[in-house]
């Protein structure tokens, strides 16, 4: 941690160039003597990626930034925000600190919080920032979390670990032992430390297999931002042998959708063709599987078991896309190209046999527009176009 870039001058240098191109920057070299040119573009590409992620950063003078990788790993605002309506208590120890993004909102809820960060220039950047910001209830300790509570007397009202997916697993599906800390590995030792345990996960994790891997789980929450999902949540208790709630959110432009179950869910869907209003919902209830909750709770058709698109007479709320539907077609290629004069739409497919990218180019239909054609199956298993507006 270089607090000479701190001063005034090259703090000043910093937001001058916030827009600058970074290649052309580092050409130049660094103005200042006791600073690298890698180290002051390092500043600027992390405060970059703070404008829209981290706005509280982003707007307060003086805070020092890591590396661009560690902004990137970070939790955004509003996910940090979303974990800290969840914990409450006297003591809270964060196991996996990191920049410190989620002990920030976290430390809002308790009365202490212990932020243990393995890597030292991290720990040391998180512990000023947090001076910055006067949260003096908050202790950095450099050191493995799973270490410190091995060697600590101390127990906690909550304990928060986000574990990482190790380096050496290759493969877009991986299970929980494959993130380090091994959370099912250290589980008695971290029920041992806490009643109540928060564990951030990433959303590529199969939510059935998490649920095996681990024990008292008390809630699970899948969280998506702009219909992009970015956390799996997950709370244990201990001794805890209740129902388990899922709970999904999307944080959207307006506000936040909420969905709420008991897991693993048992009901049934009713199915229909095509009626009125057609809905889409949100990344995060696919993600939690909730296919036929939504049909249940809000009393909506679907119109296949896979095709995880809903209908009814009389719109509704939904917690994903609204449409009312202009027309409903089989799927015939040849005669959709002859007969149907759109010539630019926004295309989705839903357990179809074609791509958007095959659709295109059969139709010639463009990209665009206020149009929205959704191709899909539909309860008797036939290929249909549906031909909506957004509502």
């Amino acid at each position: 941690m270089n607090k000479n870039l701190l001063h005034n001058d090259e703090q000043s240098f910093i937001n001058t160039n916030l827009k600058t191109d970074i290649p052309s920057l580092v050409l130049k070299g660094s103005p200042f003597p006791e600073i690298k040119i890698q180290e002051l573009a390092n500043q600027i590409i992390s405060k970059t990626k703070c404008r829209n992620k981290l706005p509280s950063w982003f707007l307060t003078k003086d805070i020092y930034y890591p590396k661009p990788i560690n902004i990137e790993q970070t939790s955004s605002e509003i996910t940090a925000q979303y974990k800290a309506r969840l914990v409450a208590g006297k003591t809270l120890a964060d196991l996996t600190g990191g920049f410190g993004v989620d002990s920030f909102f976290l430390s809002q809820k308790v009365d202490q919080l212990t932020h243990c960060e393995i890597d030292t220039e991290l720990s040391a950047i998180a512990a000023y920032n947090f001076n910055v910001f006067g949260l003096n209830h908050i202790n950095c300790l450099p050191e493995d979390g799973i270490a410190f509570l091995q060697s600590t007397s101390r127990k906690f009202d909550w304990l928060f670990i986000d574990p990482s997916r190790r380096t050496d697993v290759k493969g877009k599906v991986f299970l929980l032992n494959d993130c380090l800390p091994n959370v099912v590995a250290h589980l008695d030792l971290l029920l041992s430390k806490a009643k109540n345990i928060l564990i951030k996960l990433s959303p590529i994790l199969d939510v059935q297999s998490v649920v095996s891997d681990l024990k008292f789980v008390k809630e699970i929450h899948v969280v998506s931002s702009l219909n992009d999902v970015k956390e799996l949540l997950i709370i244990l208790e201990k001794d805890y042998k209740g129902p388990i709630k899922i709970k999904t959110v999307n944080f959207n432009k307006t506000g936040e959708d909420i969905f709420e179950a008991v897991f693993p869910s048992c009901v049934s869907a009713n199915f229909s063709s095509p009626k009125t209003y057609l809905y889409e919902p949100n990344s995060a209830i696919l993600k939690a599987g909730l296919f036929n909750e939504i049909s249940h709770q809000l009393n909506v058709f679907k119109l296949n078991p896979n095709s995880h698109l809903y209908t009814s007479d009389k719109l509704i709320y939904f917690p994903g896309r609204r449409f009312e539907i202009i027309s409903c077609l089989k799927y015939k290629p040849k005669e959709i190209k002859q007969k149907f004069l759109i010539k630019k739409a926004n295309i989705t497919t839903r357990n179809f046999h074609e791509t958007v990218a095959q659709i295109r180019k059969r139709t010639e239909i463009k990209e665009g527009g206020s149009d929205y054609l959704f191709f899909t199956t539909g309860p008797e298993n036939q290929a249909l176009l549906i031909h909506c507006v957004k509502v």
